[in-house]
């Protein structure tokens, strides 16, 4: 694990700034305390405080985790990162990378041909989650001033960067072989599940990947879609600060993909929240799932998502259905996601109106 301390990272963020940099403090975001940076954790984000010009900054540095979701090698992460740094600040609202570099065992910046490990840095934004908006209302089930102008931003957002469209045909064929083929999309994700873990068997995850692969020759000629896309539109990817100013982080997979992609991503957060407090679609959720799904065709006429959003959902539901990171789920709940997820394997046509029938 790369040792890297706080005399090598001014000589860095002083040739990166062009002038004398002053570290104030390293802290792991999520926890206070200053700590030096030795055999620090790979994937753990900390916020770096510095003096430079007279200037006070904050930036982040993270690096990518080795997993078994498509991050094996040094050269998957390493794939990834300097892809974040060359896309992220073309995307409206999302946090600036400043650079991308690489350190060495011995925490030494270095040129790329002899990296270990790549990193980078991007801003430091200010905000909450929007997951903890949806986790106040779990608990709550009452609608706050913001709530409801929230949903309409994000969906309006999303009709802004759908506008940008490219033709580029063989981006859309990848980006949905990709769905399912992808080290953290179906197949990554199924391989990821325990061999057995309640009414999970193979046969079933084998029913839903071969089901996925159906869908995948049902859509990937569809590259007149092909959009600017942010790829990992969830709630822990936006920050809000006041009303509705928020801050998107964490782009992935690629600037160009299906809008379905980014819509699914949000709107099953909906459905979920709900299923967890309700075991349906109901309530505050069912209102904000239909201020957010309204809000995107309204603008956008776009019907033809009805017959492409399918495996986008069938792709999310297998993360929020996963016990990795959902252990205590109830079985009932968890249940009903897989519910949703099998009766859109087989559906044509997605109507909004009918997701409580999908989740039985």
């Amino acid at each position: 694990m790369p040792v890297l301390n706080k005399e090598n990272l001014e000589k860095y963020l002083t040739s990166l700034y062009k002038g004398n940099v002053i570290i104030t403090s390293i802290n792991e975001i999520g926890r206070e305390g200053t700590e030096e940076l030795k055999g620090f954790g790979y994937g753990v984000p900390y916020i770096i405080r510095f003096s430079v010009n007279n200037e006070v900054k904050s930036v982040v540095l993270e690096t990518m985790s080795p997993n078994s979701f498509g991050h094996d090698h040094f050269s998957d992460r390493a794939q990834n990162l300097l892809w974040d740094h060359s896309s992220f600040n073309r995307l409206p609202r999302h946090v600036r990378s400043v650079d991308v570099g690489a350190f060495t065992h011995e925490g030494n910046i270095i040129s790329a041909g002899e990296a270990e490990e790549f990193f980078i840095i991007t801003e430091f934004a200010e905000g909450q989650g929007y997951n903890k908006d949806l986790e106040r209302l779990l608990k709550t089930g009452t609608l706050e001033h913001a709530d409801e102008a929230r949903a309409k931003a994000l969906a309006e957002y999303l009709v802004s960067i759908h506008k940008v469209k490219i033709n580029a045909p063989h981006l859309y064929t990848r980006r949905i072989r990709d769905l399912i083929g992808h080290g953290e999309c179906i197949m990554g994700l199924i391989d990821n599940y325990r061999t057995v873990y309640e009414f999970i068997t193979e046969e079933l995850l084998q029913k839903i990947e071969e089901g996925s692969v159906r869908w995948r020759w049902k859509i990937k000629g569809m590259n007149h879609r092909l959009c600017q896309v942010h790829g990992d539109f969830h709630p822990w990817n936006i920050l809000f600060r006041e009303g509705t100013d928020y801050t998107v982080l964490d782009r992935a997979r690629g600037e160009w993909g299906e809008p379905a992609d980014d819509v699914a991503t949000m709107a099953i957060n909906y459905i979920f929240f709900s299923i967890q407090r309700h075991g349906r679609l109901e309530g505050v959720f069912e209102r904000l799932f239909n201020v957010f799904w309204d809000t995107y065709f309204s603008t956008t006429g776009d019907k033809e998502m009805l017959r492409v959003i399918q495996p986008f959902f069938i792709w999310r539901g297998l993360v929020i259905g996963n016990p990795l990171w959902y252990p205590t789920l109830p079985f009932d709940r968890r249940r009903k996601v897989f519910n949703f997820i099998e009766n859109l394997l087989g559906e044509d046509e997605f109507r909004p109106e009918r997701v409580n029938e999908y989740l039985g």
